[in-house]
């Protein structure tokens, strides 16, 4: 990075929130005497946004909390010229103008700039149909909606609410809204919530939503909100306090309060009216340096395109972390320290009621897309010595090339420690790490925080027998419901868990032979026939498909085994 510090200019910030806030810190801390002003169109800046969720849910106690700075409190900081409540309606780049109108008076000025950074954000989704229009009916995106959303919840106590859209946000609003004592429904047009994460893992955030009292209503799109007198309700009972919620077949939901979670469009209204050029996926388009076509207007946010380094195909991307590191790139390279955004991977975590899940790069859905040959394995270790007292099983799934090891993704869900292995994987991402090189980390060990091969390293030694063929995989969507049913099977289905567990619950048509009796009991296998083996988790039926392999059959190990099937086919 060069170092040469630029002299002193004039910036203007459009959007004071996450990227914009992070650019002017750091112009200030760069440049004493640059001009740096910052229009917001609400009334907040520098403010917790994803913490909106956790005061709703009343987990965050104080609205203060989720205040970070005010323009006051910047103003002697950093000595920023914040101006809340100013829209900028028009951006004039061969003037190096900006048009704002001051929403408290109405009036309209024309500002200059030197440099001009878009922190313009994202909107929320809200789709054209009849009654989205009705009072209690909300998206959560700004401080502005809280205080709504709060202001109805207190003078209406709503007992009924649905929550549209099973991404992060309307997760964490159906989670926060039920802990508040409300009957929630989650309406999504999908078979699954949580799209980054494939279908065989988000199978466990479906159970832990329903054992929370959380209805899923999937494959459902929202067609309509009718009116609280458009259907009869039972005797003695009051009308929904907003209405009826048509989402999918059957009957309609009585609602005392919706919230629209379907996501969020880029911002690219000033952006086009300036002429800069909007992308394939409607964005804002950046080059590395985060510049825009024009080359004294930059971007930043959930506004831009962004690239992922995996797939190398531009996406949008809408997470606080990337939008806070671009706004410290764009102002390095503003004062000629030249420095590039090297793209996001989309890494993401969620807490859903007792359950974490968590993921980073391309999800096995993505790599089909593009074609990419992979491989998948599963495993569910501990998350720390399973001898220690309240060891947590973490499930997780790792997507590699079938023949580099090269990583492309990864996914996890449990109850501990799956922050701290998704942090660990998205580095790995990040340095183009490969599979084996997973089994190679040196990782912290305590009984009480990881285990002396942590799940990492698990998963990294599984990649290696896989490349170097020593287990070859089968996967839970091969074997379906009565496959061996017929008499020409195949292949054979072999289960080498306890008969205890197999009398627990198994998949039909399986042969029970524990691992501890397989050589001895080796004819009741024909080596003429394929051979499929599992257990619970994965371990006991790699040691078998071993014993197998070098015996003259042909196994292959189930991948994730008993606890993925089971789960993925529910």
């Amino acid at each position: 990075m060069n170092t040469q510090v630029n002299s002193p200019k004039k910036i203007v910030i459009i959007g004071g929130v996450a990227g914009g806030m992070s650019a002017a810190a750091r112009l200030r801390r760069l440049s004493e005497t640059a001009e740096i002003v910052i229009f917001e169109r609400s009334g907040y800046v520098s403010y917790a946004n994803c913490g909106l969720p956790y005061y709703l849910g009343g987990e965050i106690k104080t609205r203060e909390g989720l205040l970070l700075q005010t323009p006051d409190s910047l103003q002697k900081r950093f000595r920023l010229d914040v101006r809340v409540q100013h829209e900028v309606t028009a951006i004039n780049p061969e003037q190096k103008t900006v048009t704002v109108r001051d929403m408290r008076t109405n009036q309209s000025v024309e500002e200059s700039y030197d440099e001009l950074i878009l922190a313009v954000g994202a909107a929320p989704i809200r789709p054209r149909l009849a009654g989205l229009e009705r009072d209690g009916v909300f998206t959560l995106r700004s401080i502005e909606d809280l205080d709504q959303i709060d202001g109805w919840m207190h003078t209406q106590q709503p007992k009924q609410a649905v929550v549209v859209g099973g991404g992060f946000i309307g997760l964490e609003v159906a989670e926060q809204l039920k802990h508040k004592g409300l009957s929630v429904t989650l309406v999504d047009s999908g078979n699954q919530v949580l799209k980054p994460l494939d279908a065989d893992m988000v199978a466990w955030v479906h159970e832990e939503l329903t054992q929370n009292g959380i209805t899923l209503k999937l494959n459902a799109t929202l067609s309509e909100i009718a009116s609280p007198e458009a259907h009869p309700v039972e005797a003695g009972s009051a009308p929904p306090k907003v209405g009826w919620v048509q989402a999918g077949e059957g009957n309609p939901l009585p609602v005392d309060l919706v919230i629209m979670g379907l996501g969020v469009r880029p911002e690219i209204g000033l952006a086009q009216q300036a002429g800069l050029t909007i992308g394939q996926r409607n964005g804002i388009q950046v080059n590395p340096q985060l510049q825009t076509s024009h080359p004294h207007i930059w971007a930043v946010g959930d506004a831009i395109e962004v690239t992922n380094p995996i797939s190398q195909q531009e996406t949008l991307i809408a997470l606080g972390g990337p939008a806070n590191r671009q706004g410290r790139i764009v102002a390095n390279n503003i004062m000629g320290l030249t420095d590039a955004y090297n793209g996001t991977l989309g890494t993401a975590i969620i807490r859903v009621f007792g359950l974490t899940a968590a993921s980073t790069g391309l999800n096995e859905g993505q790599l089909k897309q593009l074609n990419k040959p992979y491989e998948a394995i599963f495993l569910h270790p501990s998350h720390h010595a399973s001898y220690y007292p309240g060891a947590c099983r973490i499930s997780l799934k790792v997507l590699f090339h079938p023949t580099t090891g090269v990583l492309y993704g990864a996914q996890a869900v449990g109850k501990e420690g799956v922050d701290k292995r998704m942090d660990v994987l998205a580095t790995a991402l990040k340095a183009g790490m490969t599979v084996r090189d997973l089994a190679e980390l040196e990782l912290s060990y305590s009984p009480p925080f990881g285990s002396a091969k942590d799940p990492i390293n698990l998963a990294g030694m599984m990649g290696e027998n896989v490349l170097d063929g020593l287990m070859t995989q089968a996967q839970w969507h091969e074997v379906g419901q009565n496959n061996l049913a017929t008499t020409q099977q195949a292949f054979q289905l072999l289960d080498v868990r306890q008969p205890e567990e197999h009398a627990k619950g198994s998949i039909p048509d399986s042969i029970n032979i524990p691992l501890d009796q397989l050589r001895q009991r080796l004819s009741e296998l024909s080596k003429q026939t394929p051979v499929i083996a599992y257990c619970q988790s994965g371990q006991r039926s790699y040691f078998a498909t071993r014993v197998l392999n070098q015996q003259g059959f042909k196994a292959k190990n189930l991948s994730g085994a008993y606890l993925t099937w089971h789960q993925a086919t529910k």
